[in-house]
């Protein structure tokens, strides 16, 4: 039987038309990242199971990959569950093993220390447009900085990025976990029930408010404080800049909310759009969620037009390294959905800036070898001054070969024949 070609279901070739977007799109935010500051670093695509099944993950830790014990590790007949047969998991994000990472190394590492890493991760999803079983993340985090300067810089560098990349004209929507749980405190809910409450409220964007007020009364929560809670979020509708949304809130909820939460959420937002590198909104939206359970603070997300969706996020978890530790540490990142980044620009057209001139060099097949050194030295010549050259025999059919050269970005050919 022939072996299959194709990649698994989920994960795909990426051809070299893309591969150069790629490329220059990962230069662009490496050098945007480190103009500020930022580090890079990297981690093993494979975390223990215990790390990666330690509820700070929310759904994604029902999407993990996980990889059998080898060798005498391995006794399928004495396993009794999944877990006596597993050890490690392939990496959901690169959040959690960042958290490993500074735990196990903070010690080498400056405070606050600010990190940058790409690379790919693993999630058994249901596959579409933008969405793969393997892509590439890319997130910035600083570490051990309290005070709100990490939402600032972070959000600052990261739609500094997306201006660089072509984009504008999108939205960063903020929002606050003790604001949320101020409004769900403020309706009467019980505290026990709050991380049931944003799975409904994170449907928002789908289902509208009658479909919110219809899953919470489908879960028994009492009608009353079902229509209070959803009050405020008709009434936040308009409120859509950060200081008149959190201002509007202070007012109404009163001793639910602290004015620390008030006073962040404000200097952020006047900080960031004094400073902005790109042309983009900064929205308060109470609906924002975000599924991780690991936020305690900050969360924020990029919504781009063009998709129709979220193309990345971040937030705060400043308890996340004390799961390492048993010492907290202030944390906050943000992740640019680097793969639906790369969607949007393969899908307009997107052409790479200031690209050498590409040059092909076309050799007639019987041309002799002792004169084939001073062409090579020729192409050696072209590229030290910049050019990309490529060296290639002269096809019979040689339109045909121009044409799919052309088709690569070649804008010029010189003919060598054996004269």
């Amino acid at each position: 039987m022939a072996l299959s070609k194709k990649p698994v279901n989920g994960m795909r070739d990426i051809l070299p038309r893309e591969m150069e977007i790629r490329d220059y799109v990962t230069q662009v935010i490496k050098d945007t990242y480190r103009s500020f500051g930022f580090t890079p670093i990297e981690t093993p695509c494979m975390e223990n199971i215990a790390n990666l099944s330690s509820k700070q993950g929310g759904e994604n830790e029902k999407l993990i990959f996980k990889v059998l014990k080898r060798g005498e590790k391995l006794k399928l007949e004495e396993a009794k569950e999944e877990m006596d047969v597993v050890d490690f998991g392939m990496r959901y994000d690169l959040t959690l093993p960042l958290s490993r990472f500074y735990a196990n190394n903070a010690n080498d590492l400056p405070s606050p220390f600010k990190a940058l890493q790409i690379g790919n991760v693993w999630r058994a999803d249901r596959p579409q447009r933008g969405r793969y079983r393997q892509f590439t993340q890319c997130d910035i985090d600083i570490l051990g900085e309290p005070s709100n300067l990490a939402e600032i810089e972070l959000i600052t560098a990261t739609t500094t990025t997306l201006g660089k990349l072509g984009f504008k004209n999108f939205d960063i929507r903020i929002n606050e976990r003790r604001i949320l749980k101020a409004m769900a405190a403020y309706a009467g809910f019980a505290e026990a029930d709050y991380d049931d409450i944003f799975i409904s409220l994170d449907k928002m964007d789908k289902i509208g408010l009658d479909g919110v007020s219809e899953d919470l009364l489908a879960h028994g929560y009492d009608k009353a404080s079902i229509d209070k809670y959803l009050e405020l979020f008709t009434k936040l509708q308009d409120k859509k800049d950060v200081a008149e949304g959190v201002s509007f809130l202070a007012n109404t909820l009163g001793e639910f909310l602290g004015e620390d939460v008030v006073d962040s959420m404000t200097e952020i937002a006047a900080a960031v759009n004094a400073t902005k590198g790109a042309k983009f909104d900064l929205v308060f939206d109470p609906t924002l969620v975000r599924g991780m359970s690991y936020y305690t603070g900050t969360i924020f997300e990029i919504s781009i037009p063009e998709f129709g969706g979220s193309c990345g996020g971040g937030g705060r978890y400043d308890e996340m390294i004390g799961k390492f530790t048993g010492q907290n540490v202030p944390a906050c990142g943000f992740s640019i959905g680097f793969e639906r980044i790369i969607l949007l620009l393969m899908e307009s057209g997107f052409e790479i800036p200031e690209s050498p001139k590409r040059v092909a060099y076309l050799v007639e097949k019987k041309y002799p070898a002792e004169k084939l050194v001073a062409v090579m030295e020729q192409a050696k010549a072209a590229r030290e001054n910049g050019q990309q050259v490529l060296v290639v025999r002269m096809n019979k059919n040689k339109k045909f070969q121009k044409e799919q050269l052309e088709a690569q970005g070649y804008e010029e050919f010189v003919e060598f024949f054996n004269n």
